[in-house]
């Protein structure tokens, strides 16, 4: 057929109303069901977006919002700075300096060049693979190094790297370091107290961090402030009993008695008699707060407070002090303590000397073992246990001072005689060194024993009564024997001034055994006699060689730190004695 006869037969059939789908291939036939079915699930779909936009935008704006400040809004800490610590007369023991916390974005550090990841390792004094095990980390935010110093941090941000932040924080200085650390403590990296004075008076120091709230970019600097949430709250600085000069002093008479007797371990305290006031704490040997990289458990022990020991010859005050005070003995009573050697049930008790017949002051003055049992013997063993309680021994410390020790006294009735007169001169019985010198206080005041106090006083603090005002007056006398030629202490006289005190050499105890060749050396006195004002107590830990005993390795040390102490607080002399007299006899007690 023709071109023009094709033409005409489609114009016949469109004229005639003949659609395509007439053609067999052309003609689909779909059922009336799935159209309505496809109607039906585009309706649905666009209801659905609807209610999600409803839902969205009218429902859920405060979710939404939170997620969204989740994003780009951060809550800044502040933080407060901790309160100083000073001394009684302003000097800083402890203070906190602005430093910076590194931190990072792993994700964000990722593409930093290498040459700037190797400069931050240098600068943050860590191994490049040190700080990439950090930046390798899944979590969005890590700590690189803590309370790193201004001048590092600055060179760090100049780096430019992304993701990595500062964070003001502060570290904890300590500008007399070793010195008075035993006292003051140190804090840990969160500036939270982990010692001493530094862990008792932490709700004081610590203060109230504050916050703020900012939007940060995808970078993490900050672009806006939008509130400030709550101001920080500073801590308030503490003003400690301590008096620096008389702690440097006890600090390094301390170190040279335990160095130069080969000692493993020595302590010294100072206390105020009108107070209470602790002036001074020295321990040896001890440690830097400003670098603990090095820091051992003997360093960190704190033996003023922390380590019980037999007191020895030093608690036989307490026994003959408790006999005068219930009228059972004079200062001139005599005692028949023979050739050096008493049986005491199944057990001997000795006297380094053999002494014969002595009269109580006499007892003191020669530190006869002997002596201070019969006087303890005479007595219900009630009444030496209600004694020692009184005066703090076995009781729990109330100081406010982290560590402090109870101490051991056993309950009188398990006492059997022998016990007894162990204990009336320091056997059998434990101490620390501070209720050692406090229990001093007796004979220092008028019989009476007030709390101690790590606070500067302002108000003198009101006492317990436990021996008469005579009773502490005629115990003052012997005492003061005991450092005047013939005693057992010449060795801790102080040109100019009267003192007194008493010796204790107690062997320490080993496996359950008395040791024959480990002891501590101790040494409790009181300076000026005329009128108390200073309780010395010293103790040397297992000095080596053949001197060992409380009068030789302690005394010394009590009679330079009276000296510095008398002439620092301007207290007249009170004695014509020019000179320290060490008679070639001076006597030596054993225990």
């Amino acid at each position: 057929m023709s071109r023009a006869g094709n033409t005409n037969t489609s114009r016949v059939a469109r004229s005639k109303g003949v659609p395509f789908s007439r053609n067999p291939v052309l003609a689909v036939r779909l059922p009336v069901w799935r159209s309505r079915v496809v109607l039906f699930v585009l309706f649905a779909a666009f209801a659905g977006l609807g209610a999600r936009a409803l839902w969205l935008q009218g429902l859920s704006t405060q979710f939404l919002q939170r997620q969204g400040e989740i994003r780009y809004a951060r809550t800044l800490d502040l933080p407060a700075t901790r309160g100083k610590i000073t001394d009684r007369d302003g000097q800083v023991l402890a203070s906190s300096v602005p430093v910076k916390a590194i931190w990072a974005i792993p994700d964000d550090v990722q593409e930093a060049p290498p040459a700037k990841l190797k400069e931050l390792a240098k600068l943050l004094d860590m191994s490049n693979a040190d700080l990439q095990k950090k930046l390798d980390s899944d979590r969005g935010f890590v700590y690189l190094k803590r309370q790193v110093e201004q001048d590092v941090a600055d060179q760090i941000t100049k780096l430019g790297i992304d993701g990595i932040q500062t964070r003001k924080e502060y570290k904890r200085f300590y500008p007399q370091g070793e010195v008075t650390t035993h006292v003051v403590g140190f804090t840990n990296v969160e500036d939270a107290g982990q010692e001493s004075m530094e862990l008792a008076q932490q709700k004081t120091l610590v203060g109230q961090p504050g916050s703020r709230r900012v939007i940060k970019d995808r970078l993490g600097h900050i672009v806006e402030d939008i509130e400030s949430v709550r101001e920080p709250h500073d801590g308030k600085d503490l003003t400690l009993s301590i008096d620096s000069k008389l702690q440097y002093i006890a600090f390094t008479q301390v170190k040279e008695s335990v160095e130069k007797f080969h000692a493993k371990a020595g302590a010294a305290i100072v206390l105020d008699v009108h107070t209470g006031e602790v002036l001074a704490l020295a321990n040896w040997p001890t440690y830097n707060p400003n670098d603990r990289s090095k820091l051992t458990g003997e360093q960190l022990r704190n033996r003023v407070m922390t380590d019980t020991f037999e007191p020895g010859s030093s608690l036989k005050p307490f026994t003959v002090g408790l006999a005068l005070d219930e009228k059972r003995i004079t200062p001139h009573t005599m005692f028949d303590t023979g050739a050096g050697a008493m049986v005491v049930g199944d057990h001997v008790i000795h006297d380094t000397h053999p002494h014969y017949l002595i009269d109580v002051q006499t007892i003191i003055q020669k530190s006869s073992n002997i002596g201070t049992s019969k006087i303890a013997l005479s007595m219900p063993s009630q009444e030496m246990w209600e004694m020692f309680t009184k005066v703090g021994f076995g009781q729990q410390p109330k100081w406010g001072f982290p560590g402090a020790v109870a101490g051991r006294v056993r309950p009188y009735k398990s006492w059997r005689p022998v016990e007894q007169a162990n204990m009336s001169f320091g056997q059998g019985i434990s101490v620390s060194l501070i209720q050692l010198a406090r229990a001093y206080m007796i004979f220092a005041r008028d019989g009476d024993i007030i709390p101690l106090s790590f606070q500067k006083v302002t108000e003198a603090p009101h006492g317990t009564q436990v021996v008469s005002a005579k009773t502490a007056a005629e115990m003052r006398e012997m005492l003061e024997m005991v450092t005047l030629p013939g005693g057992s202490a010449v060795k801790a006289q102080v040109p100019g001034y009267r003192v007194g005190g008493k010796t204790g050499t107690a062997q320490k105890v080993v496996n359950g055994r008395y040791s024959q060749s480990k002891y501590i050396g101790n040494f409790v006195g009181m300076a000026p006699m005329s009128n108390p004002r200073f309780i010395i107590a010293v103790m040397i830990d297992e000095p080596g060689g053949p001197v060992h005993v409380g009068g030789d390795v302690a005394g010394p040390v009590f009679s330079a730190l009276a000296a510095n102490a008398l002439r620092a607080k301007n207290i007249a002399p009170d004695s014509t004695l020019t000179h320290i007299i060490i008679p070639d006899n001076a006597a030596q007690e054993k225990m």
